[in-house]
């Protein structure tokens, strides 16, 4: 059953309110103040918030700053229940990211149907959708319908690109988001010596452009080039933004899903500045040979430039060809016809990765 909280002093007001919500079959909760509701908004993490904003000691405004605190609240539907009429009031209210209001008093329409919308909303943030060019566009598709955000484009296409083929350059204007459908891409940076330093590997999933996205200089900070055939799907910057920045909750749902990799990038980065290279070299491997885009069918093979894998573990190339041949005389890995590296001896590829 859907739980409802109601924060309200006023016990009248209270009593009628949940009287309404239980006689339409919902389960509800009171607080006859902002700091018991705050309480017992983390104790039971309801499914719709209702909240008076004049209360004593703490206000609508401050038990709604305090929730947005806690994780586990943050994303709660947060209705504000209120006499005044400014629109200066509405406002602030809606600034600090509540998904509605009610101006008392009420009718029992508006406030079933606020709270049927706002529930409507909440378990379209809790679904799932599938990470392929099919499941974003259900996403998109589903924004426009669940949150009012109906000016997305409707023209969302895949497009091909074949091996060697640039999504975009370091220093071009950064328009799009682009989301990999097949194929994969690396990103990759010029340094002032005039070597290219690989920045990251995407695969199937994921999505390419992000950071540049939402950078002040608003141009791409590296180059994404296509390794193998790709097909890409892209989502324009005004879609971009209108995710981000009109709805506290899509938002937070469309930042999961963009996330992607940036997670082990963080790590990658941490690893190539205290790790030493033999061991920076062993989890790069590891992690490699999970990416099925870089994987020879036949043989399991890493298909994998010696240049690229230089960038990702941060060494000259000479330097990478020394120890994979080490690694190759430890009986560690082999190289295949095609220079592919073979993996031979996980377990210890696994224990230099994790203790050098």
């Amino acid at each position: 059953m859907i739980k409802i909280l109601i924060i309200e002093d006023n016990q009248d007001v209270r009593e009628n309110t949940a009287e309404i919500l239980e006689l339409a079959n919902y389960e509800v909760c009171t607080a006859e103040d902002g700091e018991k509701g705050v309480a017992l908004a983390k104790l039971i993490q309801p499914d719709v918030i209702i909240c008076d904003i004049m209360m004593p000691e703490l206000s609508g405004y401050d038990v709604l700053l305090h929730l947005n605190k806690d994780k586990k609240t943050a994303s709660i539907p947060f209705i504000f229940l209120t006499a005044k009429t400014e629109r200066t009031d509405v406002r602030k209210g809606m600034n600090l990211g509540a998904d509605d209001y009610l101006t008392k008093p009420f009718e029992e329409s508006e406030l079933l149907d606020a709270v049927a919308s706002r529930i409507k909303k909440y378990s379209f943030l809790k679904k799932e959708f599938s990470r392929d060019i099919e499941g974003v566009n259900q996403f998109f598709n589903e924004v426009s319908e669940n949150a009012g955000i109906e000016s997305l484009s409707e023209d969302r296409n895949v497009v091909h690109f074949n091996k060697k083929d640039i999504l975009f350059m370091e220093g071009d204007a950064a328009h799009t988001l682009y989301f990999i459908q097949k194929g994969s891409i690396k990103t990759h940076k010029t340094t002032e010596s005039g070597k290219s330093l690989v920045t990251g590997l995407f695969g199937p999933g994921q999505f390419v452009g992000q950071l540049s996205l939402l950078a002040n200089s608003g141009t791409y900070g590296d180059t994404a080039t296509v390794l193998e055939q790709a097909a890409v799907f892209d989502i324009p910057k005004s879609d971009f933004t209108k995710l981000l920045f009109k709805d506290k909750l899509i938002s937070n749902k469309f930042i999961k899903m963009i996330s992607n990799d940036l997670i082990d990038l963080q790590e990658q980065l941490v690893d190539m500045a205290f790790s030493s290279v033999r061991q920076r070299l062993a989890k790069v491997l590891m992690d490699l040979s999970k990416n099925d885009t870089l994987n020879n069918s036949k043989n399991k093979g890493i298909n994998i430039s010696r240049e690229d894998l230089a960038s990702l573990i941060g060494t000259a190339t000479e330097t990478t060809i020394r120890m994979l041949t080490n690694f190759k005389e430890e009986k560690l890995l082999s190289i295949g016809v095609q220079r592919e590296i073979i993996i031979q001896d996980k377990k210890s590829l696994e224990y230099i990765a994790l203790f050098g």
